[in-house]
């Protein structure tokens, strides 16, 4: 009878600690898991500092490019995926920025810049000169007869009044 009960303990005790080997093994493999996930979202992608940009050693190039609406460029490089940074080079007048990015990246780069390029153009072709409509009303205030040129003067002083 004793010799029964010492097996049955001892048994117990060997499943135990084959249950209790598992479950540590189960949970450093979820620990594994849940941390090499949260390493992959720390990954910062899109804009960056040049610092982390260069930290992930996969060579960097760059390309100058004139202020003209970086929201733009950054929206059509986050389209793309792009891993970049913006410098600004304030040593010449006007100031110049320059983009880096990964090599890796350099055809998703040159896709990006063509898009980004045709946005800027589309937009520098439908927006009118201010400087152009200035002109025109000139001349057609010009072309008025004095005699109405003083009334609308005069409506403009009464209005401002």
């Amino acid at each position: 009878m004793q010799e029964e009960i010492e097996n049955k303990t001892f048994n117990l005790a060997v499943s135990t600690t084959k249950l209790t080997a598992r479950v540590v093994v189960g949970l450093a493999l979820n620990y594994l898991k849940n941390r090499k996930h949260a390493w992959e979202e720390s990954k910062s992608t899109g804009k960056q500092s040049v610092k982390q940009l260069l930290g992930q050693n996969q060579g960097v190039s760059s390309i100058d490019i004139a202020k003209t609406d970086l929201k733009d460029f950054q929206r059509v490089a986050g389209k793309y995926g792009i891993d970049y940074a913006i410098r600004k080079d304030a040593s010449e007048v006007p100031p110049r920025y320059i983009v880096f990015f990964k090599a890796k990246d350099a055809d998703a780069m040159t896709a990006a810049f063509k898009e980004y390029s045709a946005k800027v153009l589309k937009k520098q072709q439908t927006r009118k000169s201010v400087l152009a409509e200035l002109h025109k009303a000139v001349a057609i205030a010009a072309s008025l007869p004095q005699k109405a040129a003083d009334h609308v003067k005069n409506l403009h002083q009464d209005l401002t009044l």
